[in-house]
């Protein structure tokens, strides 16, 4: 028998979706060696995929939030705990088999992560098309409150590469804004739909333009040009690892400088920024400010395993730290 998932509140004002999402393995390793025997130092599982992560980190914040994962039917205790342990309100289609275990091998003192990503449950294109109706069907019933849909990751195998993009035309015909983190194909596709706010990392925007991009000032162009060729989108937001973040809108650009933390893990530290965009675009606070949120969002992560943020007074006192620079 599938469990059955717990009834929306009314007051959810955000639905995170998560078409892939993972149980992370995370094994701390003092130094990894291949072919060899490792000792790990430390170990736990916690229900993850980036749009349980950015779930996750909203509810940390105090933002009602809905999540709707694709779950094996035969592993869904971790993500039920998680989401009931912090609020989450959990509207997740329950499938046969089990969710994929993403395996990360983490060595702290040179702050590197492996990772194994294995495979999940498998559908046909029947109920594929049957899955993403269902959550057409969530997006209109929770309209009423719902304020924006975060759109993550990676499409499961098998899965359509427009189906970001049918997601996207459905919220915007409801007046519910999208927030669009994912690469490749998908992100082509999504971004003629329009959507409001996209967050690659620079990799996966030089990857969808076809051109390297070698600094903070080929990013910046990159932004804007993206920006200039899809008029419904309104905020550009490029991830560049230990460079920082750029943020662009129709009317200014940013450069968030990263926050020194004590990094346990880097997983999960651009889906806490996507969570920081959206607790920003809440309170409606201007660009720089947005910027300050989101990367203290990012750091705040980075000082825990697992898809988990200090309490709220933390993350602002780490904001106000956050460096910013105005770019032309």
């Amino acid at each position: 028998m599938n469990p059955t998932p717990q009834t929306a509140h009314a007051a959810s004002r955000v639905l995170c979706v998560a078409l892939n999402p993972a149980i992370d393995q995370t094994v701390e390793i003092t130094h990894l060696r291949v072919g060899s025997v490792n000792r790990a130092t430390r170990a736990q599982q916690d229900a993850g995929g980036k749009g349980v992560n950015v779930a996750s980190c909203l509810a940390d914040y105090g933002v009602p939030t809905a999540v709707v994962a694709l779950l094996g039917a035969e592993n869904p205790a971790l993500f039920e705990s998680l989401f009931a342990s912090k609020g989450v309100v959990n509207r997740s289609i329950y499938l046969d088999g089990a969710t994929r275990i993403n395996i990360k091998l983490v060595e702290p003192a040179g702050q590197e992560t492996t990772d194994i990503n294995l495979p999940g449950p498998y559908l046909d294109s029947v109920q594929i098309t049957g899955r993403i109706a269902q959550i057409l069907d969530l997006i209109g019933e929770l309209s009423g409150s719902l304020q924006w849909l975060v759109l993550s990751g990676s499409l499961p195998p098998g899965w359509p590469v427009d189906t970001y993009a049918i997601l996207i035309h459905h919220a915007r015909s409801l007046g519910v804004r999208t927030l669009l983190d994912t690469s490749g194909a998908p992100f082509g596709e999504a971004l003629k739909a329009g959507p409001d706010i996209v967050k690659p990392n620079r990799d996966e925007l030089a990857a969808h333009l076809g051109r390297p991009l070698h600094d903070s000032v080929d990013t910046l162009s990159a932004a804007h040009d993206l920006l200039a060729a899809h008029a419904g989108l309104g905020k550009v937001v490029v991830s560049m690892g230990s460079e920082g973040a750029i943020l662009i809108s129709r009317d200014a650009a940013v450069l968030a400088q990263p926050l020194k933390v004590a990094a346990s893990s880097s997983v999960g530290a651009g889906d806490a920024m996507v969570a920081g965009l959206i607790a920003a675009e809440l309170q409606a606070l201007p660009l720089a400010e947005t910027a300050q949120l989101a990367t203290a969002f990012a750091a705040g992560k980075l000082s825990r395993l697992g898809p988990h943020l200090p309490v709220p007074s933390e993350v602002q006192a780490l904001a106000r730290q956050v460096v910013i620079s105005a770019l032309g």
